[in-house]
């Protein structure tokens, strides 16, 4: 979008001699004047230096722009940043509240350490000094004595694209931890066993057919980049199709709403395939050019004739049994709703674009085929990679190269890739505690990064338990801007900056085209705008709230302080060896040297590339990145030989679509090697639905909370703070609940107790509850965020643990006296504590979707109670562990090369 719209699209704000303006134009940030809109109709004239960061509180990465008072210097306010080519301006709740992160009066401004017993909350202020003294002695411990499988970094949301790999490559450790494997890992997998790359990019704006997967409009993957193309789609005249058990409210705006059982979703969009077959919607040119359907008939019918007709009638044979009524029958969604659907689907052809990550695909054993028969229906009609249709991530995301880039390890840690999960996206880190209890190994330093598994992830009083153990692990650092339920278990916790504190790089597939973002620290950039100087960011920002890359780069100086263990080599600064690289160095160089046109455009306005992106705070590199697989491939470059022409293609072993997977197959998942249908663990025939068993859906999104990062936002948690169970009235008859009663919903390891709420917005048979509540502390002052909390008891109980609330959210006095006017009291209940975890066998993505049975809250029991058995729970664990395959694989390998993973080993390290 062009900066003329950009402007148009901005609410309009009065300036002092000239009126209203639409946005402050970027040739006016560093000076600008405006009236306080709080002070009407008084006419207070305010002065800001403006500048450009990114949000970090969600994964779509949308620009800000900060607010800096040049008399008090204090940021005032975030807004939308106009320059940034994915948000455009545009913020939703969340972007603003960053402000409220800032100036949380209960942040954490200094390093602590432990004075204790781990969890007892006995805390002592100390220097960062020390603490990167301490911590560096572990660490160089542990790499002189070839402990490196011992160091772990386990990391929440990234917001950042390479700099911790250069770390973690720099020590030598396969370290690196992620909550992947609790988020996306089933989609991923889907979508990477058709094309090689593992996540979609949707080109919205131009679609004439979106479907969605859960709620992505209104608080699903990058939505706000997302919703505002959907919207343009929607005035352009496309329709919009939600598959979704719950009414989100996407699926209230949309076409078309289909409600289905949980886990048939897949059997819908193969019923939908089998449409577009029988219908003859196939763009038989795409298909005939990209798809593997000569390796697939020598796999699966090679008796047949090896011609692309013969290919056609397997496929029609295939999805025969998936008809428009098999469908209905499987999900319990009218025949007219799918058969609409296929229709549109048709209609749009090369211009459908679809979306889906976590909804179905983490929910459900198996769910990973739901994102590959989703894209199934891209296949078949060409819409792969067109204007309107879905491309591969990576077309549209840009990583740029970090300067002085260090090799990869030669290691392979099995306490993050065991072996009974060959092709998991990724690392298998929420069964890190299961693992330890076992004895596979364990940790002399572990690092939790905005990362909070106690609460995040399930089964978390089991983390609790290892996060214990001092045997289990040895040193926890937590690296938090907040308190958190895990923090508090930790050894150090040291203050991180927020997002608007903080450098990094990042990109993402918001839409048919490539940017780069710069998040960088606003008051270090208006200090230095004004003059200052400052050799670490820390001195700009509140207390000594440091930045982790700055973190990261004086730890590993003190690792290595004389160079003999080869890591202060990737830390010396290019003009002068002897000091650390500066962050002015570090990203000069990237901007310098890896992205595409930023140095020309750069100099057009006399800037450096690193001026520019101080600047504007992002870079749009290139639009319209359409059918980048037909770009021309050279004899000495990755590429397929299509109809005589060299092609680039995908990045499948193949370079082709692989309908059939040889991976699968030769991996041992033959029987689920091509788009079909896997019976989830909470299969809706197999529960007592005319008793008390229902389904639980624990995952759906609140689009103003943030994950683990709301706490601290008080004006999220005004408007999102209630907590209820979704229940359909016919389900609530039948089982003798109104609005607001205690429901006690069991599990298979043990029980939590919330309220009921009545809704006709989800389907009978079907419950839910939203993942962003529950927060808890221990101690009354301390330990979390009083805006979000509930003081709890916590102990042991009948063989297990009990959490029971003590007091629920209450006003409390500090430095903001909003603090003091809390009008709110629920805090929610932690449900996912009494979830065991369900590795899917294949993607190694937890299974979240729960089988439960609902019944009224017993005289014992109280609002917020959750009670966990964990022997049972780890139970659970080893009997979900019976339905993997482990490798290794062909060729004694431990998992297929081609398979992407993070910060990947040397080659000879994927050998058993």
């Amino acid at each position: 979008m062009d900066r003329d719209r950009r402007a148009a699209d901005r609410l309009p704000r009065l300036v002092p001699g000239t009126g209203l303006v639409p946005f402050p134009p970027a040739e006016s940030w560093d000076d600008w004047e405006e009236y306080d809109a709080k002070a009407w109709p008084e006419r207070v004239r305010r002065r800001y230096r403006l500048v450009p960061t990114t949000c970090f509180n969600c994964e779509a990465g949308c620009g800000l722009l900060a607010y800096v008072d040049k008399d008090s210097g204090k940021v005032r306010r975030f807004e939308g940043n106009p320059e940034h080519p994915g948000s455009r301006g545009r913020n939703c709740a969340k972007g603003p509240a960053t402000l409220n992160q800032m100036y949380d009066p209960e942040r954490i401004l200094h390093p602590l350490r432990r004075a204790g017993p781990r969890g007892g909350g006995k805390w002592e202020r100390v220097s960062w000094e020390d603490a990167l003294g301490d911590i560096a002695v572990r660490i160089r411990t542990a790499l002189q004595e070839d402990r490196h499988d011992e160091i772990m970094y386990h990391v929440g949301r990234p917001g950042e694209d390479g700099f911790i790999d250069r770390i973690l490559r720099s020590w030598g450790v396969d370290g690196h931890n992620s909550h992947t494997n609790i988020c996306s890992s089933g989609a991923r997998t889907g979508y990477a066993m058709w094309m090689g790359y593992d996540r979609p990019s949707a080109d919205f704006a131009n679609a004439r057919f979106i479907l969605l997967l859960s709620a992505q409009l209104e608080s699903g993957h990058y939505f706000n980049p997302h919703a505002q193309r959907i919207i343009e789609a929607r005035q352009a005249g496309a329709q919009v199709a939600t598959i979704d058990p719950r009414l989100s409210n996407t699926a209230s705006m949309s076409d078309h709403w289909l409600s289905p059982w949980p886990g048939t979703e897949a059997a819908m969009l193969l019923a939908i395939a089998g449409r577009l077959i029988e219908w003859d919607a196939v763009d038989h040119g795409f298909v005939r050019r990209w798809v593997n359907w000569e390796a697939s008939l020598a796999a699966r019918a090679p008796e047949r004739p090896r011609t692309y007709e013969s290919f056609l009638e397997l496929l029609r044979e295939t999805y025969a049994e998936y008809t428009i009524e098999f469908a209905a029958a499987e999900t319990g969604v009218d025949p007219e709703r799918i058969e609409a659907v296929a229709r549109g689907i048709a209609g749009a052809g090369t211009r459908f674009a679809s979306h889906t990550w976590r909804a179905a695909g983490s929910g459900n054993l198996g769910g990973w085929q739901v994102a590959r028969c989703l894209f199934f229906l891209h296949v078949l009609t060409g819409s792969v990679g067109t204007e309107g249709g879905t491309s591969p991530s990576a077309w549209d995301k840009f990583k740029p190269e970090h300067w002085n880039m260090p090799p990869p390890a030669n290691r392979w840690n099995e306490l993050i890739w065991p072996a009974e999960f060959p092709l998991s996206h990724y690392e298998m880190s929420y069964l890190l505690p299961h693992f330890l209890k076992e004895g596979r190994g364990r940790l002399e330093v572990y690092f939790t990064r905005v990362y909070n598994p106690i609460w995040t992830n399930p089964d978390g009083f089991t983390w609790l338990e290892a996060l214990t153990d001092e045997d289990r692990v040895g040193l926890h650092v937590s690296l938090s801007p907040t308190w958190s339920e895990t923090a508090w278990f930790a050894d150090y916790v040291l203050p991180m900056g927020v997002g608007a504190e903080r450098h990094d790089t990042h990109s993402y597939e918001t839409h048919a085209a490539r940017w780069l973002g710069f998040r960088q620290p606003v008051l270090r950039v208006a200090g230095e705008r004004a003059g200052q100087q400052y050799e670490r960011t820390y001195e700009a920002n509140p207390g000594e709230v440091w930045e982790e890359n700055e973190f990261w780069i004086d730890l590993s100086w003190r690792i290595d302080p004389d160079g003999s263990l080869g890591v202060r080599q990737w830390y010396q600064s290019p003009t002068d060896p002897s000091r650390p690289v500066s962050v002015d160095e570090y990203y000069g160089w990237m901007f310098d040297n890896s992205v595409p046109g930023l140095p020309e455009r750069a100099g057009q306005e006399g800037l450096t590339p690193l001026e520019y992106m101080r600047k504007y705070g992002a870079f749009e590199i290139d639009r319209d990145r359409y059918r980048l697989n037909e770009e021309a491939a050279g004899a000495d470059q990755p590429g397929v030989d299509v109809d005589g022409e060299r092609r680039s293609g995908f990045v499948s072993p193949s370079r082709l679509l692989e309908w059939h997977s040889e991976t699968l197959e030769s991996w041992k998942w033959a029987d689920a090697a091509i788009p079909t249908y896997l019976k989830s663990h909470v299969y809706w025939r197999d529960l007592d639905l005319e008793g008390d068993e229902r389904i639980l859906l624990p995952i759906f999104r609140l689009p103003t909370l943030i994950h683990t990062r709301s706490g601290n936002a008080k004006y999220l948690y005004e408007i999102s703070h209630g907590h209820p169970l979704w229940m359909n009235s016919i389900d609530a008859d039948q089982l003798g609940f109104d609005t607001g009663d205690l429901v006690r919903i069991t599990t298979d390891i043990g029980y939590f107790v919330m309220r009921a709420w009545r809704t006709e917005g989800i389907r009978p048979g079907v419950v839910a509850a939203s993942h962003h509540m529950g927060r808890w502390r221990l101690e009354a002052g301390t330990g979390n965020e009083r805006w979000s909390s509930a003081l709890v008891d916590l102990r042991r109980h009948d063989g297990g643990w009990l959490l029971r609330h003590k007091a629920g959210i209450e006003p409390f006095q500090s430095e903001d006296p909003d603090s003091e006017r809390i009008w709110w009291r629920d805090p929610g209940v932690h449900q996912n504590l009494a979830f065991p975890v369900h590795p899917d066998p294949v993607s190694g993505m937890h299974a979240w979707h729960q089988r439960v049975t609902l019944g009224h809250a017993g005289p014992e029991d109280r609002y917020g109670d959750v009670f966990v058995d964990t022997a049972r729970s780890h139970e659970i664990y080893r009997e979900w562990m019976e339905r993997t395959r482990p490798g290794p694989g062909p060729g004694g390998l431990r998992r297929p090369r081609w398979l992407t993973r993070p910060l990947p080993p040397v080659a000879d390290a994927f050998e058993a």
